[in-house]
């Protein structure tokens, strides 16, 4: 579960923030205001930029903490440039670099409770990793390059990759 969780998000996170630095540098030579792609969204219904990453590092570090059963960490939602963005997922990673695979143990039986606008949702590990934590990841981070690739940022597969 170790291997299956904390070097697949720790791998993704470093990349997101390498997306994220060709994007400020994007910014500054088009002399485009970094707010305007800080706060855009695909669709109007759908969450900013600000908030996809965001729900990224929540995926990641929240989801580790449920497979290890200890209590979830939380990141306050206050960041307002690339910056502070890229910060955040720095300390997601040191956070994810907290964990062992010994922490693991057991973890593909242990129950995950999670409160859902909808209601309790209840699961071992093993399904809350593969069909939750990861899909739920990874639709953040993409969606949160599918805005600057929308705005003109030269990004391809290599950089969602971090290759």
């Amino acid at each position: 579960m170790y291997a299956a969780s904390i070097p697949v998000f720790t791998r993704f996170l470093t990349a997101l923030s390498g997306v994220l630095a060709k994007a400020e540098s994007h910014v500054e030579a088009q002399g485009i205001k970094p707010e305007a792609l800080l706060g855009f969204r695909l669709y109007p219904d759908m969450l900013p930029f600000t908030r996809q990453v965001q729900l990224t590092t929540d995926f990641a570090t929240r989801g580790a903490d449920r497979l290890c059963g200890r209590e979830v960490r939380s990141f306050p939602d206050t960041e307002t440039s690339f910056a502070e963005l890229r910060a955040r997922l720095a300390a997601a990673g040191d956070h994810l670099g907290s964990f062992s695979p010994a922490d693991f143990e057991g973890a593909e039986t242990r129950e995950v409770v999670l409160t859902l606008r909808i209601g309790e949702m209840r699961m071992p590990g093993a399904q809350f990793l593969e069909a939750y934590a990861k899909p739920q990841f990874f639709f953040h981070m993409t969606t949160a390059y599918d805005i600057l690739r929308h705005n003109g940022v030269a990004l391809g597969k290599r950089d969602f990759m971090g290759a």
